[in-house]
């Protein structure tokens, strides 16, 4: 699609670890995931989403 073979992904892999560090990049990855899924279901939804009615009491009701 863009070209990118497995020296290219090695390369891009090699210059993320020396930029953020291995401790970081478990962090990084769960975030991107994170990101992916709200992605998702917010494509997924068909329908909007409308907020339930909330029961008031009623005022005229007195003790």
């Amino acid at each position: 699609m863009f070209g990118i073979g497995m020296p290219e992904l090695i390369i891009i892999l090699v210059i993320i670890l020396i930029i953020f560090g291995a401790g970081k990049l478990p962090e990084i990855g769960a975030g991107v995931g994170k990101a992916i899924k709200s992605f998702k279901s917010a494509t997924a939804d068909d329908e909007p989403k409308t907020p339930e009615k909330i029961d008031q009491p009623k005022e005229d009701q007195k003790p």
